[in-house]
């Protein structure tokens, strides 16, 4: 059922509203950000017909067979961990969140946005819209501030960055994503509200809303992990990250500074060649090639360097298997990739999960479309516990001290909201 829905942002609201009800939902929006890539605006993935929640170990496997019998949409996340089941690796550090590290669902209802076109796959299209139509928006709640408490002083994140430099001087890595933790215990928040005030104060174009029964991941991430189009593979890193300037000609400056800039280049580089050597698992021979490198783009708080790179899919060669072959997503782990996620278990003092991980969906053309989850907030209703991860990219001539207010500054949207940080 193709319906036109003139005020599709109040449509979005009410249909969101509505989805909450439900134990599944996945909330996909794009925030208006012009993507050759992208096939809609906006997809909401409502209630579960079927579904896989699998830990690490043969989550993946366990993922192939559920496609299998769900040709369909599905939607679902990847957490982080499902790292131990691709290569020989642990994770050990404290988790208080308690996702299941796969989960994926075949929706009893899927509404597709388009301008102001309105697509509704269900078995019950019209009822569907009727009670969508007739929702009364409710105004957000009045939200009591909480402080995020941080996993590491900033004293303990400098010396944790000169233990790791110490390593890239021995020659152990040469970069590596380091991870902190946010987090406060016995916190009262309304998903939709916060959701609501997040996506309104740093619309990205991965936006997500995700509920899996009491777990609910709140994201504005402007990262893409992997896309298939076709036989045609993309995945999309962002290294490089400055702080935009309110003023239009500083602002630029701003810009010209990060393009030029030779860490951030760095950065960026070599993730695009751990990138291009995780594409090649599942590439045509010769077809891996960067579409776009060192690409400039602004968002709300940041202008990030994103780079584009591409390849053509092996013929017989499962979604689900290129997925593995490329997760997790380079610009989380470092180089070479092993050793990087090996170290980092060390020095982080919190489970990453679902952070790090991807959101994204399958459909029936076996396309598929996975952000990266980065920038958003998770929370577990059940034990009241919320969590906010920020990392930044660790090189030889890092200074610590700016990658502490680096990932500061990726934390201003969710502290916002939220009200504070001690």
């Amino acid at each position: 059922m193709i319906v036109t829905v003139p005020r599709h942002s109040i449509f979005k609201q009410k249909a969101l509203q509505w989805a909450t009800t439900f134990d599944a939902v996945c909330y996909l929006d794009s925030n208006g950000f012009n993507d050759p890539y992208s096939k809609f605006d906006t997809l909401i993935a409502i209630g579960a017909k079927a579904w896989v929640a699998a830990p690490a170990g043969n989550a993946f496997d366990e993922l192939e067979a559920f496609r299998g019998l769900n040709p369909g949409w599905i939607t679902g996340f990847l957490a982080y961990d499902l790292k131990n089941e691709i290569e020989r690796l642990s994770s050990a550090n404290p988790d208080e969140l308690h996702f299941p590290d796969l989960y994926f669902f075949a929706p009893l209802h899927l509404i597709i946005i388009t301008g102001d076109k309105v697509e509704i796959i269900s078995d019950t299209p019209q009822q569907v819209l009727d009670i969508i139509d007739q929702q009364q928006l409710t105004a957000n709640s009045l939200q009591q501030a909480i402080s995020l408490q941080p996993r590491f002083s900033k004293q303990e994140y400098i010396d944790a960055v000169t233990g790791i430099q110490d390593h890239i001087n021995r020659g152990d890595i040469y970069v590596t994503n380091f991870c902190q933790e946010f987090f406060a215990e016995q916190a009262h928040i309304n998903p939709l509200d916060i959701f609501t005030q997040l996506n309104q104060v740093s619309p990205n174009p991965f936006s997500t809303f995700f509920k899996w029964r009491d777990n609910y991941i709140l994201g504005a991430s402007p990262e893409r992990f992997l896309a298939k189009r076709g036989n045609k593979l993309i995945s999309q890193p962002i290294k490089g990250t400055a702080k935009r300037n309110p003023d239009m000609e500083a602002d630029e400056l701003v810009k010209q500074q990060l393009r030029n800039h030779p860490k951030e280049l760095q950065e960026n580089v070599m993730v695009v060649d751990l990138v291009r050597n995780d594409l090649t698992r599942s590439a045509k021979q010769g077809t891996v090639k960067t579409e776009d490198l060192f690409g400039i783009y602004s968002f709300q708080y940041v202008h990030q360097m994103i780079s584009t790179v591409v390849c053509e899919l092996q013929d017989g060669l499962s979604a689900i298997q290129a997925i593995k072959n490329t997760f997790p997503m380079g610009s989380m782990t470092g180089a070479p990739k092993i050793s990087s996620m090996q170290l980092m278990e060390q020095y982080e003092r919190s489970k990453r999960g679902v952070y790090s991980g991807a959101i994204g969906y399958l459909s029936p053309d076996n396309d598929f479309d996975f952000n990266v989850v980065i920038r958003s907030l998770l929370y577990n209703a059940a034990n009241k516990y919320l969590s906010f991860h920020a990392g930044s990219a660790i090189t030889y001539h890092a200074n610590a001290e700016q990658e502490y207010e680096e990932c500061l500054l990726k934390a201003l949207a969710v502290v916002e909201v939220l009200g504070g940080l001690k």
